[in-house]
C-alpha cells in the first residue's frame, strides 16, 4: 500500500535540530541501539561542519514538521575507478510508513548522485526489516554482496 503522502524533501538546516534530534533518537530506539545525547550531538556535528562528514536530507509534511530523515555520504569505488553514494540512515515516523515519504527521500538522494555523477548508491538494512526492504525492493536491487564487520 503506496499512497504518497504529501512531502517536501530539503536538506537539514540548523532550525531543525530539535525535530532531527527526536527522530534520529527514535531510529536509533527501533533498532535497538544504545545512542546518547553526546553522540547524536556528534553526528549533528559531522553534518554541520564547513566540509561535512555525512549529509541529512529531511521530509516536511505540510505543516512543515520533520516526518523523515536520510543521511548520506559520498564514497570513492576505487575498482570501479568512481564515487558513489551511501545511505547511512533513513528512517519515517511509524504513523506515515508505507505512504511513499521514504521512496521520496530516496529519489531525492539519487538526484544527488545523478547532480555528481556517482555510479552507484547503496544502503542496508537488517534481514528482519520486512516493511523497510519492500519498499527498498520497489526503487533498488537486491545485491548478493554480504556485510561483514570487525568491532574496534
Amino acid at each position: 500500500m503506496t499512497n504518497n503522502f504529501s512531502v517536501t524533501i530539503r536538506t537539514l538546516k540548523t532550525d531543525d535540530y530539535a525535530a532531527w534530534n527526536q527522530l534520529y533518537a527514535a531510529y536509533a530506539n527501533f533498532y535497538t541501539v544504545k545512542q546518547s545525547q553526546f553522540m547524536r550531538d556528534q553526528v549533528w556535528q559531522w553534518i554541520h561542519q564547513s566540509q561535512p562528514l555525512i549529509h541529512a536530507l529531511v521530509a516536511l509534511d505540510e505543516e512543515g514538521n520533520v516526518v523523515g530523515l536520510l543521511h548520506f555520504r559520498a564514497f570513492v569505488r576505487p575498482l570501479a575507478a568512481s564515487m558513489g553514494g551511501y545511505v547511512d540512515d533513513i528512517f519515517v515516523l511509524p504513523e506515515l510508513r508505507r505512504r511513499g515519504v521514504a521512496r521520496q527521500l530516496i529519489k531525492a538522494v539519487v538526484v544527488i548522485g545523478q547532480t555528481n555523477q556517482w555510479s552507484v548508491i547503496r544502503w542496508m538494512t537488517a534481514e528482519d526489516n520486512l516493511r523497510a526492504r519492500a519498499c527498498y525492493d520497489g526503487v533498488a536491487e537486491h545485491t548478493h554482496w554480504q556485510t561483514y564487520q570487525i568491532q574496534i
